[in-house]
């Protein structure tokens, strides 16, 4: 089974990173969560992302806030897809250094970069990239994909029928 990493700079972005872990449940996803600070675990990061491929993974999500170092330098060391998640941490400024720290990388070091506090996304970003190659992983993203169509579908229904 195909493995994604999901690590984070400290235990404060768990709650936002906590809907990738949700939805790669959903998915059935093979996956492991690791605390990885850029700025206070160097050595943990560049072991992390220079040796994710020989443990098993396939694409890292990596969810940081302020400086938010920690997609790119993995993205520096990693032959892995790397999703950045921009969290919006007490130390922001609205969320929009996380935001360009993880988005404005240099040519030759890509990081995939979803919205400001946007892991699911990066959840259903990393079984997408995996189930390109994968039948079994893409049939479950159809079958998700359509269940979110038929829940737009029934909403709309519903609403239809309300007297206003």
């Amino acid at each position: 089974m195909s493995k994604v990493g999901i690590v984070m700079g400290s235990t404060s972005d768990l709650m936002v990173m906590q809907e990738a872990i949700d939805v790669l449940k959903e998915l059935k996803l093979d996956f492991e969560v690791d605390i990885v600070s850029a700025h206070r675990t160097p050595e943990k990061l560049m072991e992390y992302g220079k040796n994710a491929h020989v443990r098993g993974l396939n694409v890292i999500i990596a969810g940081a806030g302020g400086a938010a170092h920690l997609p790119g330098m993995l993205a520096s060391v990693s032959p892995l897809p790397i999703i950045g998640v921009p969290v919006k941490s007490r130390n922001s400024i609205d969320g929009w250094d996380s935001i360009l720290s993880i988005l404005q990388m240099p040519g030759g070091v890509p990081v995939a970069t979803v919205a400001l506090n946007g892991a699911k996304n990066a959840g259903i970003l990393a079984a997408q990239i995996l189930g390109a190659t994968d039948k079994e992983i893409r049939e479950r993203i159809i079958t998700y994909k359509t269940n979110l169509k038929d829940k737009v579908v029934k909403g709309a229904e519903k609403i239809q029928k309300t007297p206003f």
